[in-house]
């Protein structure tokens, strides 16, 4: 309204309507991107998405652990071993409680992202001591998603092209709405079959293919409310393979097939109650087989399997070693996150775990000297063991993030409290002796194993220095409960009253192994897109596993007399620095540089290490020393780069100064060269490790299908053929006395795949 009369000392009044029409305009796209140092995480973790995964030369994404800085390509997190990484899909584990490890694999593409965390987790994460590695899985929408990939290395045939495991992989990947907006679904299959780098000496006895493996992923989710979402995921791993040892070459039906059934079903759901408040809840059952050759008779098994005339190769019989397992865990969990006011975060849960551990384990293995020479005409070692039981564990948690001020400073402090009932009883054994180097074993009673709990405090501080520069630190106690084959092992009832003894005995009191840890570190962002770190770590490992020899054992002549069990006498300290510098956002280029230094040292590298030396005639070792995967120096590089004609190249660069190894000479296999010469373990160094593995890829579209894109790729492993060295003898050789080329990683591998996507 214009030329509007404003008269003095007189109150005007205009009302005025908006006539509403339709403005075109281009839809408006804002984009946030993750900031380049995430302040509310004042620990070492490292994020990664499906994108790079895909583009990574990884066939599993558990070989992602090994290309962070502070690892090794086996899986040892900031000198840990490598059972002290737990591994979560969607905040659940999938760990092998009876062997150890990871106990199921999945499908890359059924992976939206995982994170890495290798210092200073939260009290949300429980019974890992070194890492834990936390995989999102992937949804349906809208849109229907479908994909195909096929990839092998045998190109051309193996009489022509040696390089290759004649294998081959292929995977199905299918998403979409079952009702739009309301239920998706999602499914991703992978089958692998492969003859493995031994294929030569496999060929010789028809044995083909040696490996396979089908891995699957499924979900439904189900939109109730906006506030409130359910999902029924199944995941499920079938394997099937055989063992290859060099000695075995010319008698490799002779060592026992392998397979292992492992299946997960988990019920989840999401409630947001406010703006500030959500929780989850989610049930989950899993349920794992593993079994190693066929049944046996106890009595078939004393019979040795035969030697040639040097006791160099196993030319005739099979292994006695029959073992099933199975396990299964039921899980409830929930966790509840919420903010008071506007400073604190505080997360809370709890779960609880009912598990039932079956075991049958037939094996029977000759006496070796240290040397790995058979001991002609002693008894068999018998391992063999049976047992049944139903622990039970559980924990609470509670988690406050508190941001003292608004430019970023963050302190967080949290406690666990976790339990483990054995549900078991430790036998009293006694052995009283017969005639010299026999004894007759009695068992006088039983008592109930403790329930056993702890508290695992954790605190965590981080602050802006500056404009670009941010500090952090954070102290914690972690802990890892036994796996059960160390608490059960050879105390079931039945068997001691028979008599039955086994080497190795299980202890149901044990104790959890714990790592005190803490470490304190700097990052420092350039720009838009660089960003480099540097910090410093320290670990006390206490409580280790190791055996603890009960009565002298002699191993030429006590045989099965000898009994060890399982206790916590072993500790271990770890420390280093890294440095990192990553550049993480670019059109043409990324990468990241890092450089480590760690020191590893302890008194015991496996939990036979004293029943071993003692059948060895050994002392037990007295002070610590470098354990086998102490890798001093270790220099990693991952690059993604565009080239001519839109072609991607991502690689990885790993180098690794050499890790020790035990240096004790003999001549004959059965006498050191050197009676006085003390027995110090990993006295000398190996060799230097150098991997180069590259994965380039080619997409293309199609104007006429707007949604379709077909990928071509390959993937190339130790590009350099570089004969790394994996172990060497204690006499210094590489293979030991049979150049047994398992000594070395393997040689390069090329993979071509297409992967076609709708």
């Amino acid at each position: 309204m214009q030329k509007v009369a404003i008269l003095p000392d007189l109150r005007t009044r205009m009302d005025i309507a908006l006539t509403p029409s339709v403005v075109e305009m281009d839809a408006i796209e804002v984009t946030a991107e993750r900031p380049l140092i995430q302040k509310d995480m004042p620990a070492t973790a490292y994020s990664i998405g499906d994108i790079k995964l895909n583009k990574l030369p990884v066939t599993a994404f558990e070989e992602v652990l090994g290309l962070q800085p502070g690892t090794t390509v086996e899986g040892n997190v900031r000198g840990g071993k490598i059972n002290e990484v737990v591994y979560l899909v969607d905040g659940l584990p999938i760990q092998d409680v009876v062997g150890g490890g990871i106990g199921s694999s999945l499908p890359k593409s059924s992976i939206t992202g995982l994170t890495i965390h290798t210092g200073g987790f939260e009290a949300e994460y429980g019974n890992a001591m070194s890492g834990v590695v936390n995989v999102v899985t992937k949804t349906g929408s809208n849109s229907h998603v479908l994909g195909l990939r096929f990839e092998q290395d045998g190109w051309f045939p193996s009489s022509i092209h040696q390089e290759q495991d004649r294998a081959w992989e292929a995977e199905l990947t299918a998403g979409g709405p079952i009702v739009r907006d309301e239920l998706y679904y999602f499914a991703a299959n992978t089958a692998s079959f492969s003859d493995t780098r031994w294929w030569q000496d496999f060929a010789k006895f028809g044995l083909s293919p040696v490996s396979k493996e089908v891995n699957g992923f499924g979900k439904v989710e189900y939109l109730i409310a906006p506030t409130l979402r359910a999902s029924l995921q199944a995941i499920y791993s079938v394997r099937r393979w055989r063992d290859y040892e060099f000695s075995w070459r010319f008698n490799l039906p002779g060592l026992p097939h392998r397979e292992r059934d492992a299946y997960r079903f988990a019920l989840m759901a999401s409630h947001t109650l406010n703006t500030t408040t959500f929780y989850t809840i989610s049930l989950s059952r899993y349920y794992q087989r593993s079994q190693t050759g066929d049944p046996i008779a106890r009595a078939d098994s004393l019979f040795p399997y035969e030697y040639d005339f040097f006791l160099r190769y196993i030319v005739g019989g099979k292994r006695h070693w029959f073992a099933e397992t199975r396990q299964s865990i039921s899980t409830i969990k929930g966790d509840l996150t919420t903010q008071l006011g506007r400073s604190h975060i505080v997360k809370a849960g709890a779960e609880l775990h009912q598990y039932h551990i079956q075991s049958d384990l037939i094996k029977f293995e000759p006496q070796l000297t240290y040397f790995g020479k058979p001991i002609p005409h002693a008894p068999l070692l018998n391992y063999s063991n049976a047992y049944d039981y139903r622990p039970r564990s559980g924990s609470v948690y509670v988690q406050d993030k508190i941001e003292l001020v608004r430019d970023g400073t963050h302190l967080s402090l949290g406690v666990r409290w976790d339990f483990l009932d054995p549900t078991a009883s430790r036998p009293i054994v006694e052995f009283i002796p017969v005639r010299p180097n026999e004894y007759q074993q009695r068992v006088s009673g039983y008592v109930p194993a403790r329930f056993k709990q702890q508290f695992s405090p954790r605190a965590a501080f981080a602050a802006p220095i500056g404009l670009n520069w941010f500090f952090f630190m954070n102290f914690g106690h972690y802990f890892q409960y036994p796996l059960f084959d160390y608490l059960y092992s050879g105390i079931n009832p039945a068997q001691l009253r028979l008599g039955t003894r086994s080497v190795l005995t299980g202890n149901p009191d044990l104790e959890p192994e714990r790592t005190i840890a803490w470490e304190i570190g700097f990052k420092h962002s350039v720009g838009t897109s660089l960003v480099g770190s540097v910090t410093y770590f320290r670990k006390s490992i206490k409580n280790q596993i190791d055996s603890n020899t009960l009565i002298p054992f002699d191993s030429k002549s006590a045989g099965d007399y000898g009994f060890a069990q399982f206790v916590n006498n072993a500790q271990a300290e770890a420390s280093g620095i890294e440095f990192v510098i990553a550049k993480e956002r670019g059109e043409h280029f990324t990468g990241s540089v890092s450089y480590a230094f760690m020191t590893t040292e302890g008194v015991s590298e496996n939990v036979n290490q004293t029943v071993n030396l003692a059948q060895w005639g050994f002392p037990v070792i007295a002070r610590p020393f470098p354990l086998s995967w102490d890798q001093r120096h270790t220099l990693k590089g991952e690059f993604s780069l565009t080239m001519i004609w839109d072609v991607r190249v991502n690689g990885v660069v790993l180098f690794n100064t050499a890790r020790p190894y035990t240096y004790y000479p003999t001549r004959d296999g059965y006498a050191p060269l050197d009676s006085t010469k003390a027995f110090i373990p990993n006295n000398r160094r190996m060799e230097n490790n150098l991997f180069i593995n590259v994965k380039a890829m080619k997409e293309f579209t199609f104007d006429e299908f707007a949604n379709a894109r077909l990928l071509l790729y390959f993937d190339a492993r130790n590009v350099l053929n570089l004969k790394n060295v994996r172990w060497i003898d204690s006499n210094g050789r590489i293979g030991g006395e049979l150049g047994d080329p398992s000594a070395y990683y393997d040689p390069r591998r090329v993979r071509f795949g297409v992967r076609i996507e709708l």
